[in-house]
């Protein structure tokens, strides 16, 4: 049975479903396409996601291509109460509230996978994980993972030789990672950032730790809101990009003296640590990007920590030994969907149209498919772009005969 917070509020995650979808063009001619066709006409799809109103209209639009569609969250503190309880009256069977527990979070995705899906759809990686643990890979046909995170987790998986099914990473798609990245971090990490603390960020010294495609789209963002951004690396590739990009480039040991501000997005642990904090002013607030909340070292934070106390929704007071506050948001989760809604309706468009269609694509190709971490085929990526470029009103030039001859050729 799905379990979800208050069957209550189902009228109310209705109308930002609606939202959404008025938002989401190209994932809605899809769902028009696949309501005619039927192309995942009973498949079980089995998907751990935010559950918020942009993953509702991909779940919808799954259902409207005749999958039976299973779904639990990929973070105890991103799902959408009342979208959770829309999506059970549509016929989704959804697993997840808003602050679960440890051992919810891991029986939800228990119960998901309990609906024995042929597609698995992750964000993070541990549905996919736990398919293979608890001895459900076997009876899969592939799957799809949404974000940098899971696809590391799940490369590091086929490296072992342990992938059982292929797995193709919609996070690399070129409409996914360069826009949804970019784009939809960069503005829904400061609207998070924002609801949590409505501070002034103009003027702040604003430390963004890690310059890959997240960290670059939250970089630009808070430049653009007027601080001044220091970037943190240890790829010497990135941190010359960064310079190079005008950002001030600095080891976070040298940045935890200055910054008023620290978002970590690197996918690693223990970014911001105890000797870190040590050196940090006086309400200096943390807050994270990154999927895991292994960021911020939030334990080093409860250990050193002489008292705290939830202070504003969303933020907690820590008092140092120094006598000096520093402040956590989202209890160093996702603060973009803990804090705030996650990525506008828009960006997400792109995303789960490759998903939607990366689905549509195992269907019909997953047993002839390697069990290894596969890119989004090429032409999904550009239907997507193309489609979203006429939702725009956006046309572009098309290549002469002559033209693709001579890109085609060794010859001058």
């Amino acid at each position: 049975m799905p379990r979800v917070k208050d069957h209550k509020l189902a009228e109310k995650g209705g109308l930002k479903i609606e939202w959404a979808k008025a938002h989401m063009p190209v994932l809605s001619s899809i769902a028009e396409r696949f309501s005619s066709e039927k192309p995942l006409k009973d498949v079980r799809v089995s998907a751990c996601l935010h559950v918020t109103k942009e993953t509702a209209v991909l779940a919808l639009t799954l259902k409207e291509g005749g999958a039976e569609v299973c779904l639990s969250a990929s973070n105890p503190l991103s799902t959408q109460d009342d979208v959770a309880a829309a999506l059970v009256d549509e016929g989704i069977d959804v697993y997840a509230w808003r602050g679960m527990s440890k051992n919810d979070y891991y029986r939800a995705i228990e119960s998901n996978l309990s609906c024995n899906p042929q597609i698995t759809m992750d964000d993070g990686g541990d549905i996919t994980v736990m398919a293979h643990e608890k001895r459900y890979a076997s009876n899969i046909l592939g799957g799809t993972e949404e974000t940098t995170t899971g696809v590391i987790r799940i490369r590091s998986l086929a490296d072992e030789g342990a992938l059982r099914y292929p797995l193709i990473a919609v996070n690399n798609a070129e409409t996914k990672w360069n826009f949804d990245n970019v784009y939809g971090t960069g503005q829904s990490t400061i609207d998070g950032i924002l609801r949590a603390t409505n501070i002034m960020i103009a003027g702040k010294w604003f430390v963004v730790a890690g310059y890959g495609h997240v960290g670059r789209g939250i970089a630009m963002r808070a430049r653009g809101m007027g601080a001044k951004v220091i970037v943190t690396e240890v790829d010497p590739i990135k941190a010359l990009l960064a310079a190079m990009d005008g950002y001030i480039v600095m080891p976070m040991k040298k940045a935890a003296e200055i910054g008023d501000i620290f978002v970590t997005a690197t996918g690693d642990k223990d970014i911001i640590k105890a000797e870190h904090i040590s050196l940090m002013k006086e309400g200096t607030i943390l807050a994270n990007a990154g999927h895991f909340d292994v960021e911020v070292s939030v334990n080093d934070l409860e250990l050193m920590a002489l008292s705290s106390r939830q202070i504003r929704e969303n933020v907690k007071e820590y008092l140092l030994p120094n006598g000096r506050r520093v402040y956590l948001l989202g209890e160093g989760r996702l603060v973009n969907l803990v804090a705030a809604e996650g990525h506008p309706s828009e960006v997400m468009d792109m995303s789960f149209s490759n998903q939607a269609l990366a689905v549509e694509y195992l269907v019909k190709e997953g047993k002839n498919l390697p069990p290894k971490v596969l890119p989004v085929p090429r032409d999904i990526d550009e239907k997507v772009a193309r489609l979203k470029l006429k939702s725009m009103g956006i046309e572009i030039d098309n290549l002469a005969p002559e033209q693709e001859r001579y890109l085609s050729s060794w010859r001058g």
